[in-house]
């Protein structure tokens, strides 16, 4: 049995930047993904958008790591050379009625510390939009679009330089807590194969039941998780606005916005379709949909503008209905088991609030 410091259980980005974080302070880490490549699921099927902070509520952990980790990721792109930009958003109210949730929305974001935007009315946001319809707008100068995969790719070369290694194809069947360590198994092998002092779980959709693979973890601390699966389509033709246009929220997303590829190409969503499994087809005909909710903000798109793309899919640890829900980081403190470290609901904004979360693991392992 091969024993080493540390097992980080998913190559999403925040698990890359807990393995990056845990080997850059000396410690042996292997990650162990049970996919073919990393970053497969939630971390590239999003919309790479480095978010400001602005939807959160003051002092979630989403909120506080979500600011913090933006200013990090943006220096990490920087100091790498990763392509990103700083392209800035606006949140738009297309109604009187939804004035209300902008200013709510605005006040919101100065409790978590984003004191940045400006409020437009509607003659000044159509000066810099001239394609925008809309009652009034937020402008965050702080949002912007990085190439994730790049960044991930980035996060696996700084943990191996720091000799963390990475087994791919390793589906992690049980842990066993033992007096020395956590044993563990995987699907290709029938005895455990790893003894690790410390277990981070950062499985994304699987967590949940990473968590119940544990023998003797007590139930009541792992959560339940809902699937929102999001899909998005692709714009044809040039892209009606420089800056990614954001509606108010709706329940359980953000509502159906323009986001931006570095090549400057639109595409827009996600919406928002609960589902039992995971399941990454578009279905084509939730294009209209679509262009209900785009026409509210962009009157000139034309019918057949709209292509599928791709779908991606948030673990939610809220049901539908209820109010989101924060990140759950849990540690020995918190469920008793030693040397365990579970996150859930590790959705939106995870990608901005990777290197924060990253340090959060760090410093609950280092405690």
């Amino acid at each position: 049995m091969h024993e080493v410091d540390c097992i980080v259980i998913g190559a999403g980005v925040i698990g890359l930047a807990a393995a990056r974080a845990l080997a850059r302070d000396g410690r042996t880490v292997i990650i162990l993904e049970r996919e073919r490549h990393f970053g497969v699921h939630t971390s590239s099927r999003n919309s790479e958008v480095i978010h400001a902070g602005i939807h959160y509520q003051p002092g979630s952990l989403k909120a506080r790591t979500c600011v913090s980790g933006r200013e990090l990721l943006y220096r990490y792109c920087s100091e790498r050379g990763i392509a990103h930009r700083r392209c800035g958003k606006f949140i738009i109210a297309a109604s009187e009625e939804q004035l209300t949730q902008l200013h709510a929305l605005e006040s919101q974001a100065r409790g978590n510390g984003v004191f940045d935007l400006e409020w437009l009315d509607e003659a000044q946001a159509r000066r810099c939009e001239p394609a925008l319809s809309c009652e009034a707008a937020l402008s965050s100068p702080s949002t912007g679009i990085v190439d994730s995969h790049a960044y991930m790719l980035s996060l696996l070369a700084d943990a191996e330089a720091y000799r963390a290694e990475i087994v791919y194809g390793a589906a992690v069947t049980s842990l066993r807590p033992t007096p020395s360590g956590i044993d563990i198994s995987i699907e290709s092998e029938p005895q455990p194969v790893l003894r690790a002092q410390i277990v981070v779980n950062s499985a994304g959709l699987d967590a949940h039941r990473v968590a119940q693979s544990i023998e003797g973890f007590p139930a009541k601390y792992i959560p339940g998780v809902s699937y929102a699966k999001g899909s998005y389509f692709a714009l044809t033709g040039s892209a009606p606005f420089s800056r990614l246009i954001y509606p108010v929220p709706e329940p359980g997303g953000l509502g159906i916005h323009m986001t931006l590829d570095l090549a400057g190409q639109a595409r827009f969503g996600p919406d928002v379709e609960w589902i039992d499994e995971v399941d990454y087809g578009v279905d084509a005909a939730r294009a209209a949909i679509f262009y209900g909710a785009i026409r509210r903000y962009w009157r000139q798109l034309a019918d057949g503008q709209l292509l599928p793309a791709y779908a991606g899919i948030r673990p939610k640890i809220a049901k539908a209905g209820e109010a989101a829900a924060d990140f759950c980081i849990s540690g020995p403190a918190d469920h008793g088991v030693a040397g365990v470290v579970n996150l859930f609901g590790m959705e939106s904004p995870g990608l901005t609030a990777s290197l924060a979360l990253a340090d959060r693991v760090a410093s609950i392992v280092g405690a």
